[in-house]
């Protein structure tokens, strides 16, 4: 190897080990005091472009996760208010009892109406101001609201609540529907009575006197089996018959025939006038009246009336002759069945054979009752509050119902990003963060080899010097 000055190969060589071993040392003094192994694009490029994706998707999910939280917050605002709201119409509907009841006055009803009133104005009141950050939650104007629980924009990352439901009195309340028959033509079978697309089965008779098949009452004990599913109840109208006046006042002699609902009736003294005689007829039939379920009572002209009060049938034997006791022979009178129900779609009547209830096919439409228009003033009044006051709780439970079940989805999305974004934050920190054992290795390596090259630039800047030997 030639002996050169002005090219000295072994510094350059130095220099630049030494220059490596510089870069080395401040490439593991930057990780090691921020802690990152990727401190900028040049680190690793792919991996900064990978964490960043990461970092989007950890920042949004720990914000959507906070916006769930907002959201089980906003929930149970509204959840809390109609609470408070459902203990008020329970109240009012303990008032509305005690109105209906027969031992109050008129000043007694209208001071309890002063409370329902009072409490009606407070629901109100408090459907109007319930609101989370500004907006209103029971008012009627909370509606198609969407609530972000994702970090991206899909539909799988949004939750919308359709509506809460207004709590307003002039919105809370309940339907009512009344549908009053005719009397019963037969006994019902299976599909000839449809209720709301609910089919009612057979009626059937029983073993009391006057519940035939065809009676009122079977027909809305039929009704009432299948209520559940269609939303109607049935109740049998009172059955009642009333004879004609007497035209002989002889007395009635105890005969086989001379039945009431099966049950024979006791001899019947003689009254001399249609009033007596009446009178006379009636006593007779009230002795079995626990037996055939028919209570007589005479007028004072001396017509008797029949009445069964649960809707069974009125059934007389053969053995009553009109002119003693004012009665037909032989003839059976059936009752009536009144529908009612509390769904806001009515009561539509379909089926083969309808008329059998005493009905016809159509749909009768509800009338809305509202807590707004509601008093308890009179008896009458109190009942039909009732119904008002049972539909505006439902509303509310089933409003509460539906907030209770977004408050545990939003714990359950909450749940669901804390694990999303603690796997990611682990994955990042695979990519991303500095591995301390390591770098504080290379810290160690780089500063021994800086060291060394030092040293080493400057023995060979020593190396020239050999050269002035030559010229001595």
């Amino acid at each position: 190897m030639p002996s050169v000055i002005n090219t000295n190969i072994s510094s350059l060589t130095a220099q630049r080990n030494l220059g490596m071993s510089q870069a080395s040392l401040a490439t593991a003094m930057q990780r090691l005091s921020s802690g990152l192994r990727i401190n900028s694009a040049k680190d690793d490029a792919a991996g900064l472009a990978i964490s960043e994706r990461m970092t989007t998707q950890i920042r949004g999910s720990n914000q959507a996760a906070r916006n769930a939280n907002d959201g089980i917050s906003l929930a149970q605002t509204a959840e809390g208010d109609l609470a408070q709201i459902g203990n008020n119409l329970q109240r009012m509907r303990e008032l509305a009892v005690q109105s209906a009841n027969a031992t109050n006055s008129s000043s007694d009803r209208a001071a309890l109406d002063g409370e329902v009133q009072a409490l009606s104005a407070e629901i109100d009141r408090a459907a109007q101001n319930s609101s989370f950050n500004g907006t209103k939650l029971l008012d009627g104007s909370f509606t198609a609201q969407k609530f972000q629980v994702g970090a991206n924009n899909t539909a799988n990352d949004s939750i919308t609540i359709a509506a809460i439901a207004s709590a307003r009195t002039s919105v809370l309340g309940g339907y009512t529907t009344t549908k009053a028959g005719g009397v019963t033509t037969a006994a019902l079978t299976a599909g000839a009575l449809t209720l709301n697309g609910t089919s009612v089965g057979a009626s059937a008779a029983t073993s009391i006197p006057g519940q035939s098949a065809s009676s009122a009452y079977s027909i809305a004990a039929a009704i009432n089996a299948v209520s559940g599913q269609s939303g109607v109840t049935a109740t049998a109208q009172a059955t009642a018959v009333t004879g004609a006046v007497q035209t002989a006042f002889t007395a009635i002699t105890t005969g086989a025939t001379l039945t009431v609902n099966g049950i024979q009736v006791g001899s019947i003294a003689a009254g001399g006038a249609a009033p007596a005689q009446g009178a006379n007829v009636a006593a007779a039939i009230n002795l079995v009246s626990s037996q055939s379920g028919v209570t007589a009572s005479a007028a004072a002209d001396g017509k008797v009336t029949l009445t069964a009060a649960d809707g069974r049938d009125i059934a007389l034997g053969a053995g009553w002759v009109a002119a003693d006791s004012g009665l037909t022979a032989s003839a059976t009178t059936v009752g009536t069945v009144t529908l009612d129900s509390t769904s806001s779609a009515g009561i539509t009547i379909a089926g083969t054979a309808p008329a059998s209830a005493g009905f016809t096919a159509g749909t009768t439409l509800a009338t809305a009752t509202k807590i707004s228009s509601m008093n308890v003033l009179t008896a009458a009044a109190a009942t039909a509050a009732l119904g008002t006051i049972d539909g505006a709780l439902e509303t509310v439970s089933a409003s509460r119902a539906a907030l209770g079940a977004y408050q545990n989805r939003f714990t359950s999305v909450v749940t669901s990003l804390q694990t999303t974004s603690e796997n990611l934050s682990a994955s990042r920190s695979r990519i991303q963060d500095a591995d301390f054992a390591a770098e504080t290795a290379n810290l160690s390596r780089a500063q021994i080899l800086q060291q060394a090259g030092t040293a080493m630039v400057a023995q060979a800047n020593q190396l020239p010097q050999g050269v002035l030997s030559l010229l001595k």
